[in-house]
C-alpha cells in the first residue's frame, strides 16, 4: 500500500458540543466529527468498495480495514468505543467506529484543538427537565485552517446559532504560534549571456537566419 494520507477536515465536516456548562460564567466546548464524515472520507481516499468495518465486543470495539493492492490483504486499524448517554448502544458502535477512524488518521488534527471557552453572554440557554441549565441552540464551526504538514489548528472561529436567528460569532482563536507560510522564490530570470546561448541554439536547431534580434 502507498502512503495513505487522508486530508485534513473542513470547518463544515466539524461540530462543537458542549463539555461543559458553567451556569452564568460560559461553556467550555469540544471539536468532533461524527461517523458520517468517516465514512465519507474513507470513500473519498480508498473508494467505497476498498474499506470495511467490523464490530465486536458487543459494539465496544470497531476495526477499519483497507485493501492493499500490494499485498493483496486488508490492513486493519481497531479501537474501542464508550457509550453516549442517549442510545448507548448505537452511541458505542459509532463511537468505536470514529476512534478507530483517528487510528487511521481521519480528523487527527482534532486533538490540537485549543481550550474553547465561551462567555455565557454569547449563547442562551434554558432549563432542562431536571431543573438545571442546558444551552438553548447550537454552536457552528465557521472556520478552521489546519496546516497541512503539521496537521496542527492554526486558526479556528465558532458561532451560536438560536432557533431562526442568524448565527452570532462567539469565539475566535488564532495560533500565534504558528510559522507563516514559506513564500515561493520568485522564478529567477537567465542572464543576458545565457538569453544568448539559448537564442544561437535556437538558430542552429531551426537552421535560422543567425541575425540577432534588436535589443541584442
Amino acid at each position: 500500500m502507498k502512503e495513505l494520507k487522508f486530508r485534513c477536515l473542513r470547518a463544515e465536516e466539524v461540530n462543537a458540543r458542549v463539555q461543559k456548562l458553567v451556569a452564568g460564567k460560559g461553556a467550555i466546548l469540544l471539536l468532533y466529527k461524527d461517523a458520517r464524515c468517516d465514512m465519507a472520507m474513507l470513500d473519498e481516499a480508498v473508494g467505497a468498495f476498498n474499506w470495511k468495518r467490523e464490530h465486536s465486543r458487543d459494539n465496544a470495539n470497531c476495526t477499519i480495514s483497507i485493501w492493499d493492492d500490494e499485498k493483496n490483504q486488508w490492513v486493519s486499524k481497531e479501537d474501542v468505543g464508550t457509550p453516549s448517554n442517549t442510545e448507548a448502544e448505537k452511541g458505542l458502535a459509532s463511537d468505536a467506529f470514529k476512534r478507530a477512524g483517528f487510528n487511521w488518521g481521519i480528523g487527527r488534527e482534532l486533538y490540537t484543538s485549543p481550550f474553547i471557552w465561551v462567555n455565557a453572554d454569547k449563547f442562551k440557554t434554558r432549563k432542562n427537565q431536571r431543573g438545571g441549565e442546558e444551552v438553548d441552540g447550537k454552536f457552528i464551526v465557521t472556520r478552521m485552517d489546519v496546516d497541512e504538514d503539521s496537521r496542527k489548528i492554526t486558526r479556528l472561529e465558532i458561532a451560536f446559532k438560536h432557533n431562526n436567528n442568524p448565527a452570532t460569532p462567539c469565539f475566535k482563536w488564532v495560533d500565534t504560534d504558528a510559522k507563516p507560510a514559506t513564500p515561493k522564490e520568485p522564478a529567477k530570470q537567465p542572464s543576458r549571456a545565457a538569453q544568448l546561448a539559448e537564442h544561437e541554439r535556437l538558430l542552429t536547431e531551426t537552421n535560422t537566419d543567425r541575425q540577432k534580434p534588436r535589443g541584442y
